[in-house]
This record gives C-alpha cells, structure tokens and sequence, in this order.
C-alpha cells in the first residue's frame, strides 16, 4: 500500500540530501520518479533541488496555484510513476497535501515530502501542519544545535547575527540568514534579541 511520507527537520538535516539520495535510489532501479520544488526557491536555480553536498537534481516548481495531482496523473497516464518527491514542502498549500494524499491512497502512487515543521518565530507552516496532521508516516531528521543538543528550531538572523523577530513567514535563505538551534537556546536569543554565541 502506498503511503505519504512527511520527513521534517530544522535547516541544515539534509533534507534534500536525503530526497536526492531516495530519488536515486528508484531510478538505479529503472523507476521513474517526478520531484517538485517550491519555485520561490531559486537558490539553485528555478526548479533545482541541490543539496548543501555539491549535487542535485532538476525538478517541477510548484506554487499555490500548482494541480500537483494533475500533473503527476497526466504523466503517470504515459509511464509508471514508482515515487513522488517534494522537497520545500513547508510551501505546499493545504489542499496540496490533500493531493500528495489522494496519489498514495487513489493512485497507489507512494510520496515523500521533505520540509522544515516550523518557521522562524517556531509556527507551523501550512503545509508542514496538514502533513503532521495527515501523513501515514513521519520521520524527524536530525540536525545539530551550536550545544550539540538536537536543533528543531529555525532561528532567522540578519547581518549582525542577532535574532529577527518580525517579518514575512517565507523569506529565503541559508546560513547567511537562519542559524538551526535547539528549543532552549532558540528561546534564549528571541527573548534576549541576540544569538548565542559560545
């Protein structure tokens, strides 16, 4: 039975790393794959997944308006789609998630979804929330705070290194604007507008 699969972590799990690699892993295989990108993020390019380790992938850009189901029926009419992947899927819509659900349930087609769960001030994105509502599975990946605790919160900084408390949900960056922290000392920097700095 195919299933919908939500992997979250803070920034820097190697989330795309590990989509890549699953990716990979069914087209060694002979089976073909579709993946999907949120296209606000064109640091590797417009519907580019690229992991922090140098490699990466092609993919189809979604957007609010994107018919995800739509599009991966319609290819799956010409040839078998073994998998589905998304990465950035914090920026899937509500009814997006709906779709990824259907696939696996209706279509028997299995789904990964990659994505942070919480935003900069530790809310939940919209499609981080219905996939932790919905998912068949979820899988937390791991990524480190500065104190070596596990990090599950994105801290947004700006130029100085000091936390950023205000401003849209979706800003893009990497290191140079989100440093991934644990719980304790995430609070500790929104709470004393600085970032730790041992």
């Amino acid at each position: 039975m195919a299933k919908l699969h939500f992997y979250y972590a803070s920034m820097n799990a190697g989330k795309s790393t590990s989509l890549l690699q699953a990716d990979f892993n069914y087209r060694e295989r002979g089976m073909a794959t579709m993946l999907f990108t949120a296209g606000v993020d064109a640091r590797a390019g417009h519907g580019r997944i690229a992991s922090r380790l140098g490699f990466g992938a092609p993919a189809m850009p979604f957007d609010a308006g994107t018919d995800i189901a739509a599009i991966v029926a319609a290819a799956h009419a010409v040839a078998p789609i073994a998998c589905v992947l998304v990465d950035e899927a914090q920026f899937l819509t509500r009814g997006q998630v709906d779709q990824l659900a259907d696939l696996a349930d209706l279509a028997g087609i299995p789904v990964l979804a990659y994505g942070l769960r919480t935003d900069f001030r530790g809310e939940l994105f919209d499609g981080s929330a219905r996939l932790l509502a919905i998912a068949d599975a979820l899988v937390e990946m791991r990524s480190i705070c500065d104190c070596g605790r596990k990090a599950t919160m994105n801290l947004r900084v700006d130029a100085q290194g000091t936390a950023v408390h205000d401003g849209a949900q979706t800003e893009i960056g990497g290191n140079d604007r989100y440093v991934a922290l644990c719980r304790r000392h995430f609070t500790e920097a929104m709470r004393g507008g600085g970032r730790r700095q041992d």
